[in-house]
C-alpha cells in the first residue's frame, strides 16, 4: 500500500474535481447548440405602409424576453445625406429582421451599397428574416427576390406556390392565376407541410390568430423549401404557403406572412398569439445556430383554439 499524506491526497482529489468540472462544462456547452452565448440580432426599419416603430418595438421585446438575443434596430434615414452615412453593420449581426416595405412609394430604397452588403452577408452565411410586409418590398431588387423566394409581386413576375388537397406544392408558372393578395385577417389554421428545427415539437396543425394568408405570393421560388400553409377561407378558398425558408449562398432565410400589425392597432392579437411569438424566437435562433432549444410552451396553440397572452403579462 501507498501511503500518502493527507495535504497530497487533498490536492490531488481537488485537481481531478476540477478536471471534472472542466469536462462537464465543456460537454454542456456543445450540446447547448451555441445557445449560450447571447445572439446579437439587428432589425431594419424604418419605411412602410404597417406601423413600422411598435412592429420593430414588439419583436425587440419578444426576442428579448427569452434571455437568447440582444437586439438592435436601424432606421433607414429618408435624406440622402443621411443614406450617404448610413451603415448598418450586418456583419455584426447573426441574424438580421428585415421589415421595410416600399409598396406603396418605390422611389423608397436602401442604397444600393447596402443591397450588395445585405447580399455578401446573407451569401457568406448570414441569416435574414422577411418579417411580414418585408415581402412586399424592393420589386426592383432581383437578388432581393432570390432571397426572399417568394413575395407580393404581380402575376407576370415568378411563380406562385399552391398546395393542392394532397398536400403537394404546385408550381404555377408566370402569367398564371394571379398577382399577390389576400382576403381579410382571420384565425388560421396552421398546417405543417415539412418538418423543420423550427417547428420540431408543434402539433400537425395549430391556429394563429388574426393573421393574413397570402394567396398567389410570387417569385423565383427557388431554393425554397414550404414549412407550413393554411387555408384562404376569406378569399380563394384554397391553400397556400403560409411559411417558407430559403437556401441563398451559405445563409439561411425565413419568410411569412405572419406579424401583422397595422396603423391603429395596439399590441394585436397577431402579435400576442403565442404561437406566433414561439415561432419567432425559434426562427431567430435557427437562422444564427442552425438549431433549435428554444422549447416549445404548454400552452402553445391547438387545432382548434388559438392561444393569447393577456396584455398586462408582456414586459414593457
Amino acid at each position: 500500500m501507498i501511503n500518502l499524506p493527507l495535504m497530497a491526497i487533498t490536492m490531488l482529489l481537488s485537481k481531478w474535481y476540477s478536471f471534472t468540472l472542466v469536462l462537464l462544462l465543456t460537454q454542456v456547452c456543445y450540446t447547448s447548440g451555441q445557445i449560450k452565448k447571447t445572439i446579437n440580432v439587428l432589425i431594419v426599419d424604418g419605411f412602410s405602409n404597417h406601423d413600422w416603430k411598435q412592429t420593430s418595438n414588439l419583436t425587440k421585446r419578444i426576442l428579448e424576453e427569452s434571455k437568447r438575443f440582444k437586439v438592435d434596430i436601424s432606421t433607414v434615414p429618408l435624406d440622402s445625406m443621411g443614406q450617404a452615412q448610413w451603415e448598418p453593420a450586418f456583419e455584426k449581426y447573426a441574424v438580421v429582421i428585415q421589415s421595410t416595405n416600399n409598396i406603396q412609394n418605390q422611389a423608397l430604397r436602401w442604397p444600393r451599397r447596402v443591397e450588395l452588403e445585405l447580399e455578401n452577408y446573407v451569401r457568406n452565411g448570414g441569416g435574414l428574416y422577411i418579417l411580414h410586409s418585408g415581402n412586399n418590398a424592393f420589386p426592383h431588387w432581383k437578388e432581393y427576390d432570390k432571397m426572399i423566394g417568394m413575395g407580393w409581386r404581380p402575376k407576370t413576375t415568378g411563380y406562385s406556390l399552391e398546395i393542392n388537397a394532397s398536400s403537394e406544392v404546385v408550381r404555377i408558372p408566370p402569367g398564371e392565376g394571379n398577382g399577390t393578395n389576400h382576403g381579410n385577417r382571420f384565425n388560421a389554421l396552421i398546417q405543417i407541410l415539412n418538418r423543420h428545427p423550427i417547428n420540431k415539437g408543434y402539433p400537425d396543425q395549430w391556429k394563429t390568430a388574426s393573421t393574413e394568408v397570402y394567396n398567389y405570393p410570387r417569385g423565383p421560388a427557388e431554393n425554397l423549401t414550404v414549412l407550413s400553409f393554411a387555408y384562404d377561407s376569406t378569399s380563394t378558398k384554397k391553400l397556400w404557403p403560409v411559411e417558407w425558408v430559403v437556401a441563398y449562398g451559405k445563409g439561411r432565410v425565413y419568410n411569412s406572412s405572419m406579424g401583422h400589425l397595422w396603423q391603429d392597432e395596439i399590441y394585436p392579437l397577431s402579435y400576442r398569439c403565442i404561437g406566433f411569438q414561439t415561432t419567432m424566437i425559434r426562427v431567430a435562433e435557427w437562422l444564427a445556430i442552425a438549431n433549435v432549444t428554444y422549447p416549445v410552451p404548454k400552452n402553445f396553440p391547438s387545432k382548434d383554439q388559438i392561444s393569447i397572452r393577456e396584455e398586462s403579462d408582456f414586459p414593457k
